[in-house]
């Protein structure tokens, strides 16, 4: 709040005022609250996409999220809800990615309730509901600090993904993938847990960016020779 009324401040001074907002201002950056919030005081934001790290920080892992034949749909998800109060887990599906955002705190609790058979329902009454579980031996991956050059990627299953942060500890901030598309690219090779660690995604990126600048001037170089040839 303290940060909107600076902004609303300033605006009413005449200033340009810029939220910058790490990955997409709405998915959980409560994006359309503030939109509404300077709208209802006269002031309508203009709003620019960015890339969210439920889709991005898979990517740098190595992890597609959607891959034919094997994932045909994403899921994204908050580990914590309104007030800190877990939300419903989602349920099994074969083809599904689950990515958890702000869940590895309570990967525990996560974990537990995604392997249950029932879950609680408040606008049942509180009675309990039967859902689709996911199977213990469904891959997982923790990715932590994605594209940073500490990043670190824990592969697992739901069975040993616990086990494996408590022993590698915690490295923030992080996000969970959940379903088989986490092994498309990469495996296990049997183990219960494999951990990479550093980040060189963008490596041998500065070459082709060269390559490509000195291209782009060769070919301006020859333009301008075709050009005092034709003078």
């Amino acid at each position: 709040q303290e940060l909107l009324s600076l902004g609303l401040e300033a605006l009413h001074k005449g200033e340009t005022v810029l939220r910058l907002k790490q990955g997409d201002p709405y998915i959980y950056g409560r994006g359309s609250e503030e939109y509404t919030w300077f709208e209802e005081k006269g002031f309508k934001p203009i709003v620019l996409p960015g890339i969210t790290s439920a889709l991005s920080a898979p990517m740098f892992a190595g992890v597609p999220c959607t891959s034919r034949g094997v994932s045909d749909q994403v899921l994204i998800c908050t580990g914590t809800g309104r007030k800190g109060k877990a939300p419903e887990p989602p349920a099994y599906g074969e083809g599904k990615t689950v990515v958890f955002l702000m869940a590895l705190h309570r990967i525990g609790e996560l974990v537990e309730s995604l392997v249950a058979s029932t879950v609680d329902g408040e606008e049942d009454g509180g009675e309990r509901r039967k859902r689709d579980v996911w199977p213990k031996e469904t891959p997982c991956a923790v990715v932590e600090r994605a594209s940073c050059h500490d990043q670190r990627v824990i592969r697992s299953t739901l069975e040993f993904v616990v086990q494996a942060v408590e022993n590698e500890g915690s490295r923030p901030p992080g996000l969970l993938v959940l379903g088989k598309a986490c092994e498309v690219l990469k495996g296990r090779g049997g183990a219960r847990w494999v951990v990479e660690e550093g980040f060189d995604g963008f490596e041998g990126l500065d070459d082709v960016i060269g390559l490509q600048v000195g291209a782009g001037e060769m070919r301006g170089m020859a333009a301008e020779r075709e050009n005092t040839a034709a003078t």
